[in-house]
Order: C-alpha cells, then sequence, then structure tokens
C-alpha cells in the first residue's frame, strides 16, 4: 500500500504532529534480519569506474531470500547494502536491512505499486509518484519547490519514487548509494541509503524500543504507520533467520 500522505515530512493535516495515542504496544524493536556479508566498496570509498552497481555484491545473499519474502532481489540489495553502509557510518544506530525493508514494504511494496516493476538497477518502472499535495481533505499543503524537476509537479509538491520521498526533504537528504554521480530518489539504491541516515539522525538507536518507534515517527508521524512498519520488520527479520539456519 502506498503511504501518499505522510511520509517523511508529517504531511497529514496534523502538521506532522505524532499522534500517540495510536502508538503500537510492543515492547520491543523487530528483528533484526539475516547479516548481508561484508562487501566493498561503500558509499564513501566508491569505485567511480566501476560498470556495475555496488549492491551487485551482495546478490547471492538476496538470492537466498528473495521469493520467500516476496521481495524484489534489487531491493533486498540495497536495503543490504544500505545496512553495511550505516554499520560503518553510524554504528551506534544499528540499522538493520529489515527496517528498511518494513518501510518500503508499506510505501510503496518495495517499488510494485500501481503495476510498477522494480528492475535490475533497482528503479521502477513506470517511475512511482504520490498525490498533489494540495491541501485538500487529509492532505497537507505543500506547494512546488523544486519547479518540477523530481516530481514533474510545478504547482505542488509531490512524493517520488519506492520510498516517497517529497522533494524537500530529498534536498537534505539525498544520497548517491551506488556511485553513479547522481543522487536519486527513483533509484532505491539512493533512496534506502537515505532513509538510513533519516532514521538513524539525532543519534537514534534503532535496537531500542522507544528509539525504534520514535525515529519512524519522525519518517511518518502515524502510530498506524510504525505500526505496519514494524510488522513487516519483524516478519523479514524473523523468516530471514530462519532460511539462514536452514541452509
Amino acid at each position: 500500500m502506498l503511504a501518499v500522505l505522510v511520509l517523511l515530512a508529517g504531511l497529514l493535516d496534523n502538521g506532522g504532529q505524532q499522534n500517540r495515542s495510536r502508538l503500537p504496544s510492543a515492547t520491543a524493536p523487530p528483528r533484526a534480519g539475516a547479516q548481508p556479508p561484508q562487501v566493498s566498496p561503500l558509499p564513501g570509498g566508491a569505485d567511480p569506474a566501476a560498470t556495475s552497481r555496488p549492491q551487485r555484491q551482495l546478490s547471492d545473499w538476496a538470492e537466498n531470500f528473495s521469493d520467500e519474502l516476496n521481495i524484489p532481489m534489487a531491493a533486498l540489495e540495497a536495503y543490504g547494502y544500505a545496512e553495511l553502509a550505516l554499520e560503518r557510518t553510524r554504528p551506534d544506530c544499528g540499522l538493520s536491512w529489515s527496517v528498511l525493508a518494513g518501510v518500503g514494504a508499506v510505501e510503496s511494496g518495495h517499488g510494485r505499486y500501481g503495476g510498477s516493476d522494480l528492475d535490475s538497477t533497482a528503479r521502477p518502472e513506470p517511475p512511482i509518484r504520490g498525490i498533489p499535495l494540495d491541501g485538500s481533505e487529509g492532505v497537507r499543503l505543500i506547494r512546488d519547490t523544486d519547479d518540477g524537476e523530481l516530481d514533474g509537479d510545478t504547482v505542488y509538491d509531490r512524493a517520488v519514487g519506492p520510498l516517497q520521498f517529497i522533494p524537500s526533504t530529498w534536498r537534505d537528504w539525498g544520497r548517491d548509494g551506488d556511485a553513479d554521480g547522481v543522487a536519486d530518489p527513483d533509484d532505491l539504491d539512493d533512496a534506502a541509503l537515505a532513509a538510513g541516515y533519516y532514521l538513524c539522525d539525532s543519534g537514534s538507536d534503532l535496537r531500542r524500543a522507544e528509539q525504534f518507534r520514535d525515529a519512524v515517527l519522525r519518517y511518518n508521524a502515524s502510530g498506524e504507520y510504525v505500526q505496519q512498519v514494524l510488522d513487516h520488520a519483524d516478519d523479514y527479520g524473523k523468516r530471514s533467520r530462519e532460511l539462514l539456519r536452514k541452509q
């Protein structure tokens, strides 16, 4: 289900205030997913002469879980690579790829919302766009901030890509996750890394229940959304570890 109304910036008419009356009651964070193998290079040390996306180094690992978890291989590669990158740059955060997968599941079904398919470079085709943020009932008013460059709308902003960044948020948090020289919210490699840094901002430790919830609430100010991400992330973490034990 595409969460087009409250994406990364609190887009509901509550002005981004956290709806704590509907917070999930879980007392533990989601279980971490099966650890991806260490690869190199990672963001910050990527080889600009590389001929393919570095996330492809995780193809064997992703293939172990893709069908069972119903997550496209390119998406798993992107999530796993983002975990490894944040493990290097923000080890205090404890980000697991399963949390990013939980976000990706809720936001766009891992780039498959509305009949889109995620290709082998981790881009949905056709691209995914949210509704115009035009101030209609239940929708926050955000007038165009990017001259339509990212979202194709020169009147209002729209959420963009498989993780549904709005243009102003992407301006602050966008990352080039695959070292192709472009930070692109339509590229899940880039969006997953950006979402990881966003979730890990302000010293969050996602291994702690309260900090996990607060981080996801910053991503989307809805208790229902937090519960959906938690449920998906916990399921992915549990099942991936069970699959790994059976191999």
